[in-house]
């Protein structure tokens, strides 16, 4: 099991152990298979990658999720597939792909398990950190090292904590404090640290070894959705980064360089995260209905006492209106995805040689980003809940799985409340006004 060994006082007092981990080895032929070809070329050949990850990880996901074990198998996974280097650069062995392509693979590997496609999701964001707030020379270098080393990348920057504080110890900085929440830390490669300057209210991300010592995790996520992501506590104790390593700082005049964080672009991270969210929401919710349907087709019996009672439950009217309804949700959900991330992916490329994005084009992205947030919100909690009147009620027992799509859309949609996204884009609608670039906008 691989562990850091470290335990921290969770926010209960108690003090847990690290749990029993998945073994990479259950997932040997897969590994041989892809470590046997090339990575994918094109947009349609990395997704296709992504759909054969899902199917693998789709055929036991129930049961991986009950047990709740630290998910070391299926992130070894991801990364022997390749889509972990989906977005880096082709030079350090990466795909180069855009976030438009990312989008759809997080989306794809969240229809066979949603935690797996939440911590893609969430690595790929972490691991375009410094391509949005560090310099070119500490971006090239930090894309280099995930990519070259196949690295997993955790975060453990919940904003509704208190700041991590950073002191300058000289030719390095020093980060304590706690998170609340840290998704993926456990069996990351790697953790984005963010926190304030003693003395400023000046931020700084950088990027550190999670398998030390000061990086003490608290192995205490228990909850009732996304199982298997890993988003427990974290206690930053003494954490070491060099200067040079401050994304988007001067080491020398220890200073934001104001050309890389004083301008819209180093606000990118936040829209690029809200939609991933968004899209493993709807890949959960696709998944569900895929599950459902086939549920439906061998097992829902039809309802006998009516007038005209059908011989199969595929010829119930009323199942075949509801699928009918939720598909064509989730078809109008996903055109929405595909554009808003065509969106984003078009503001990277047109924008980040000269991170010259300007604020109205930084907040006409975030209404499409808040956009599709209210859709897949709204949306895969109906389809998530919903399937259970199409299945009916033997499609409760635990040993269908049918409950866990439900419970991770639940589970992760009160991340921040939607209910804010539609005030702001109520008042875009209404008075014109962009949002405000916040840790949630």
């Amino acid at each position: 099991m691989a562990t850091n060994g470290h335990n921290v006082p969770t926010s209960n007092g108690h003090v847990n152990h690290p749990p029993a981990s998945t073994d990479p080895a259950v997932y040997d032929s897969h590994h041989q298979k892809f470590h046997a070809s090339a990575l994918p070329t094109t947009s349609e050949e990395w997704v296709e990658r992504a759909v054969e990850v899902s199917q693998i990880l789709g055929q036991d996901a129930a049961i991986r999720e009950r047990e709740n074990k630290s998910p070391f198998a299926e992130v070894a996974l991801l990364k022997s597939s390749g889509l972990t280097k989906a977005l880096g650069p082709k030079k350090y062995g990466g795909g180069q792909q855009g976030w438009n392509v990312a989008y759809k693979l997080i989306r794809e590997v969240a229809k066979g398990d949603g935690s797996l496609g939440m911590l893609l999701g969430y690595h790929l964001l972490w691991s375009w950190t410094s391509a949005v707030v560090g310099t070119d020379e500490q971006n090239d270098r930090m894309q280099q090292l995930i990519i070259e080393n196949n690295y997993f990348v955790g975060g453990a920057v919940n904003p509704r904590d208190n700041d991590q504080k950073i002191t300058d110890a000289g030719d390095h900085i020093v980060f304590n404090g706690f998170k609340f929440f840290n998704t993926g830390g456990v069996i990351s490669d790697l953790t984005v640290l963010e926190g304030v300057l003693e003395g400023t209210d000046k931020h700084i991300f950088a990027i550190a070894n999670s398998r030390q010592p000061a990086i003490k995790f608290g192995y205490d996520w228990n909850n009732i959705g996304l199982r298997l992501t890993e988003s427990g506590s974290v206690k930053i104790d003494g954490v070491q980064v060099p200067w040079t390593d401050a994304l988007g700082w001067d080491p020398e005049t220890k200073a934001p360089i104001g050309s890389i964080l004083n301008k819209p672009f180093a606000t990118l991270l936040l829209p690029t995260i809200q939609n991933v969210f968004s899209n493993f929401y709807l890949g959960i919710a696709l998944g569900a209905l895929a599950f459902a349907t086939t549920y439906t087709a061998k097992n829902t019996r039809a309802w006998p006492y009516t007038p005209s009672p059908n011989k199969a439950g595929t010829d119930e009217p009323y199942i075949l209106q509801r699928y009918g309804s939720f598909f064509a949700h989730l078809r109008a959900a996903e055109a929405l995805a595909d554009t808003t991330g065509e969106k984003i992916d078009e503001v990277y490329r047109n924008h980040s040689a000269r991170r010259d994005l300007s604020e109205a084009q930084r907040g006409e992205l975030a209404e499409w980003v808040a956009s599709i947030k209210i859709v897949t919100t709204d949306t895969t909690l109906r389809v998530t809940s919903g399937v259970f009147e199409v299945t009916g009620a033997r499609a409760t027992a635990g040993k269908v799985g049918l409950d866990r799509f439900w419970r991770d859309v639940r589970t992760h949609t009160l991340h921040d409340p939607v209910a804010y996204k539609e005030e702001e884009l109520g008042r875009y609608l209404m008075k014109g006004e962009y949002p405000s670039p916040t840790w949630y906008t």
